[in-house]
């Protein structure tokens, strides 16, 4: 009896043990907040043999910001680091644009970081990150002259310029960004690709509210009957992408037609700001899709709220599977693919 019971109490401290050290680990998330200390910790890291997988982020976390967090987790191993960075960055935004009410739940941001396994957290202020003085920009000219880059102008700009900073300074292996920011994604491997950064894009699909709304911080602006009619988005992509994908229809206009119609017939409080099929490599609007090249296209989908612009998209090729489409349109000559654990 004496002895059942010592064996237990041997189990419930090594229990206890074991889910202490759990929470020491989740709870050693390191803070970074100037550039100086981001760059001094990545060359330790990087000395140390350890690879880097960048999160860039925004803050206001929700469930699709934790799914990049896991896929950074996988891609890079239970001995690699784990870096999100949490700046609202000011260049992103437009002067009648949301930057002073945007969400910054720092507190549970953080928890969500220890909780799904990131090492580092990099919190800088736009004090550190820019001098007032500041004069050098990075501007894509192409990709980003449709679609978001044509409504919000110079939104790209501040994009693409926090985004090499962010991989100069913690010197990442690989990144992980999700796809339902389709554009950015492109953009951000054009600027891999001529830049010759030394790293690997991860393409996380969107994550989704179990009615189909794309998953997005701005999602909290919205009111209770916004909120009713914002998965129309969804279901407008969905309705041009079945007549597309059942090989019915090929002409551009009437796939954006559709997606107009879905809705203005479901979404009444909608003010679209666009609804356009592109190019999944080059953005640019098509007149036909399902061509004999087999080359991937894009439905796009932009709309207001009340003041909250929400997006979503769907990518399509009629003549393919879609992971095989999803596959080349996210692929870059060697340096951007959907990314095995092997890769790293």
């Amino acid at each position: 009896m004496s002895a059942s019971i010592s064996s237990a109490r041997v189990r419930q401290r090594r229990i206890a043990a074991a889910k202490g050290s759990d929470h020491t680990r989740r709870a050693a998330v390191k803070i970074l907040r100037t550039p100086a200390a981001m760059s001094r910790q990545a060359g330790r890291w990087l000395r140390a043999g350890k690879k880097i997988v960048l999160v860039p982020t925004m803050g206001a976390l929700h469930a699709g910001h934790l799914a990049l967090m896991d896929r950074a987790r996988r891609a890079v191993g239970p001995r690699g680091v784990v870096v999100v960075s949490i700046f609202v960055n000011p260049l992103q935004f437009g002067p009648r644009e949301d930057l002073s009410r945007y969400p910054r739940p720092l507190a549970r941001d953080l928890r969500g970081c220890r909780e799904h396994a990131a090492d580092a957290v990099f919190l800088p202020s736009a004090e550190t990150m820019y001098a007032p003085d500041r004069s050098v920009q990075i501007d894509e000219t192409q990709l980003s002259a449709t679609l978001c880059g044509r409504s919000r102008p110079g939104h790209f700009g501040g994009v693409c310029t926090v985004v090499a900073k962010l991989f100069n300074l913690v010197r990442p292996t690989a990144a992980v960004f999700g796809m339902k920011d389709f554009q950015q994604l492109a953009i951000i491997r054009r600027l891999v690709r001529d830049l010759d950064f030394p790293l690997t894009l991860i393409a996380h699909p969107t994550v989704r509210e179990a009615d189909g709304l794309a998953l997005s911080s701005r999602n909290a602006y919205l009111d209770p009957a916004q909120r009713a009619q914002a998965p129309a988005l969804r279901r407008a992509l969905l309705a041009a992408a079945t007549l597309a994908r059942g090989a019915s229809e090929r002409n551009a206009g009437t796939l954006r037609q559709r997606m107009l119609e879905t809705l203005a017939a479901e979404a009444p409080l909608a003010r679209v700001d666009y609804a356009e099929v592109v190019d999944a490599e080059t953005l640019q609007s098509l007149e036909r899709v399902g061509g004999a090249d087999g080359r991937a296209a894009l439905l796009a989908l932009a709309v207001f709220f009340g003041s909250t612009r929400l997006i979503d998209n769907e990518l399509l090729t009629p003549t393919d599977s879609r992971a095989a489409a999803t596959r080349r349109a996210a692929e870059n000559a060697s340096r951007v693919c959907y990314l095995n654990e092997a890769d790293l």
